[in-house]
């Protein structure tokens, strides 16, 4: 499983995209089933990996808070104990397991992923990490890369260049101290990392497949790529010159040096003569952060943060050559909880009813199955939505009434029906209803 972090729905050369090169994304779409309606189940990162572990609404658990900086030290921030995450029920039937990369499902001892079904664990607990060594106080620290960082000081629109180090204002808030109470871990211990970190953790995972590839394996490859701080190899910014926003070719060099390593991982996949043999999903946690990275949701409105299209539909593909159509486009909604239940089924476990995503082993290949008819968003703040075969109702914050949308007709959500389709606005607000009465109260 390769999870990208805030790539946008519109960014890979699969999706359409001729200004960024992703031919390793775009080869594993070639050989697999390349989704144009995958959807995860919430436009932040902590409570969508929280679904995509449990294969569960993480709002059945009353998950729909996004922790950032120290409060990802809280007790309760992180995954509850009592979900079991589909990882820690393949490692109970034999499979080695492995975390390379960004957990964000807690970061106090008992929720550490080396306590949630991963056998080894190679990366960071919190929401984001710089690439390299270094602080912004002291900007030379930064060796080899070109940084942008956000800085409310900068006259809004500016950007103050020193050498490699871009100071700008360009999003609604100061540049986190991502890196505090965060070390790069190997398991428990703190390492020092000197790598460029999107290299290193494919670095990791390769070494992962390298010495489990005579078992069975689960690998969870979790990118911090291409969300914030923004900061790209030297070598790949100087390679994408043709680009003239500076913000963007940082942006570029950020998914180049993520396509590149994730070719690694599909040669050595290749190299121990897995392919037939390994399923490889890859997925965006959600949508991306326009203003902060130019991360691109085009065709679709709104984006990370959003329950607009933008903010929930991510570039998805399923690669297994053995069991799944090969080089295939699929229109109909697969959802990120999915995954949880298609691993399953491949490795022969029972999927309790509580699950919410279903094997696509069971519906794929067959042209009248509709995949989820349904599908249902809660954030915090008020954020509602809810998906129910073409047409979609969302409620952008709280107080705010539900706009009605026709997805198959207008993918852009550029004209609300709401006042045009009364009844069938108010079937989808009861149905969503409904769907919010199975969860625990919004926290």
């Amino acid at each position: 499983m390769i999870i990208a972090d805030d790539l946008g729905y519109g960014e890979t050369g699969m999706m359409g995209n001729r200004e960024i090169p992703t031919p390793n994304i775009d080869r594993l779409a070639d050989s697999g089933v390349r989704c144009t309606a995958g959807y995860v189940t919430s436009s932040y990162c902590s409570p969508s990996r929280a679904g995509i572990v449990t294969g569960k609404y993480q709002s059945r658990f009353g998950y729909d808070h996004n922790p950032t900086g120290k409060r990802n030290l809280l007790p309760n921030a992180g995954l509850p104990l009592t979900e079991i995450t589909f990882v820690e029920k393949l490692q109970q039937s034999g499979y080695r397991t492995g975390l390379v990369g960004k957990w964000h499902l807690g970061a106090v001892p008992d929720l550490h992923p080396l306590e949630r079904g991963f056998d080894s664990f190679y990366g960071f607990l919190h929401e984001g990490h710089f690439y390299v060594p270094g602080t912004v106080d002291q900007p030379e620290s930064f060796a080899n890369v070109v940084t942008m960082i956000r800085d409310q000081r900068v006259a809004e629109g500016e950007r103050v260049r020193e050498g490699q180090f871009i100071r700008g204002n360009y999003a609604p808030i100061n540049e986190p101290a991502y890196d505090q109470d965060n070390p790069i871990l190997r398991g428990t211990d703190v390492i020092e990392e000197s790598r460029y970190l999107t290299e290193a953790i494919s670095e990791e995972a390769v070494d992962f497949i390298n010495r489990n590839h005579e078992s069975p394996f689960c690998l969870m490859v979790a990118y911090n790529a291409v969300h914030s701080p923004m900061q790209a190899k030297l070598d790949d910014c100087d390679a994408l010159q043709r680009i003239e926003d500076i913000q963007r070719r940082i942006f570029a060099g950020m998914l180049v040096s993520m396509d590149r390593g994730i070719g690694t991982i599909l040669d050595a996949v290749d190299e121990h003569r897995l392919r037939r043999n390994t399923l490889i999903v890859f997925v965006s946690d959600n949508g991306g952060p326009t203003k902060e990275l130019t991360s691109s949701n085009e065709p679709l409105r709104g984006g990370k943060g959003s329950l607009y299209e933008g903010g929930v539909r991510v570039p998805m593909i399923w690669s297994f050559p053995n069991r799944l159509p090969e080089g295939t486009v699929e229109s109909r909604p697969v959802l990120s909880l999915d995954i949880a239940a298609t691993a399953l089924d491949l490795a022969g476990l029972p999927q309790e009813d509580s699950l919410d995503g279903k094997s696509l082993f069971d519906w794929i290949d067959s042209p009248l199955a509709k995949g989820h008819e349904t599908i249902f968003w809660r954030m915090q703040r008020g954020k509602k939505a809810l998906r129910s075969g073409n047409w979609k109702i969302v409620s952008p914050s709280d107080g705010q009434p539900f706009e009605l949308y026709h997805l198959a007709s207008d993918l852009g959500e550029a004209r609300d029906l709401a006042k045009e389709q009364t009844e069938k606005l108010s079937e989808l607000v009861n149905r969503w209803q409904a769907f919010n009465r199975q969860m625990p109260p919004l926290k």
